[in-house]
């Protein structure tokens, strides 16, 4: 292939299409590769809260690659050389955690986009250029690169129409936890006064006409979708074990300690 591929990801963000995403936090290629044949559209890839290191993540994309779910990965923070050896690694939809105004967003889309648009240095001999067989990277890289960005705090909540209006930006994704812990309510993102705060995040993020997503781990994702969130985490990896783990040990409880 002499060409870099078209970000269909991006396309869709773009046209706002509902997608159906999976957290992945375990930093497994047999389990990152059974769960992306599952049938998700995307699934995220994490560096903030694990211990995943680059070169992992490098084995991750390569056991989704054969796969029809688009992997984004989560880079611990809005830092510039992180952002670049992510897209060296081939990271093609990047998302960065805690920006919190439009100045932070314009910051970040520089990190991602090669001069003059952008702060991002160039190489064009690793894997994310196709190890120099993508004749055409250094003209369409920029173009092709899907960024999606946190919204974690109030502040980023006040300033969430200019964030999403940043040229550049593809999505923002509210971050629970962190939003309603940045609120006073650590632990209560259910409850009735974030998800007033949430659902105007998600209006806010629609008037702009950007792509908004969240994710969802207790099965109620469904009220997003009807907010008009498109980039839904519907649950992580390690809910889904938790749970199917607890199922099984309580369904053959009653055998346990028996003599036979």
């Amino acid at each position: 292939m002499n060409s870099l591929p078209v970000n269909t990801f991006k396309q869709a963000l773009a046209a706002r299409r509902a997608m159906v995403g999976l957290w992945c936090n375990f930093a497994s290629l047999p389990t990152t590769e059974i769960a992306a044949g599952a049938g998700f559209d995307w699934m995220l890839l994490d560096m903030e809260h694990s211990p995943t290191d680059l070169a992992t993540i490098g084995g991750l994309l390569l056991a989704m690659r054969n796969t029809p779910t688009h992997a984004v990965v989560r880079v611990p923070s809005n830092d510039i050389t992180t952002i670049k050896r992510a897209l060296d690694t081939g990271v093609t939809n990047l998302m960065i955690p805690n920006i919190r105004n439009a100045a932070e967003a314009a910051e970040a889309v520089s990190y991602t986009r090669f001069a003059p648009e952008g702060l991002r240095g160039v190489a064009g001999s690793t894997r994310g250029g196709g190890y120099t067989r993508y004749k055409d990277y250094m003209v369409r890289a920029n173009d092709e690169i899907a960024l999606i960005l946190q919204i974690e705090t109030p502040e980023a909540v006040d300033d969430l129409d200019a964030i999403c209006r940043t040229p550049g930006v593809d999505a923002v994704f509210i971050g629970p936890a962190d939003l309603s812990a940045s609120y006073g309510h650590r632990g209560g993102a259910n409850g009735p006064e974030m998800q007033a705060i949430i659902s105007k995040a998600i209006a806010t993020a629609n008037a702009a006409n950007t792509a908004v997503g969240i994710l969802s781990t207790d099965g109620g994702a469904a009220k997003y979708y009807e907010q008009g969130a498109t980039l839904v985490g519907v649950s992580t990896d390690i809910h889904v074990y938790v749970r199917a783990c607890d199922e099984l040990a309580a369904k053959f409880a009653p055998w346990r300690g028996k003599s036979t």
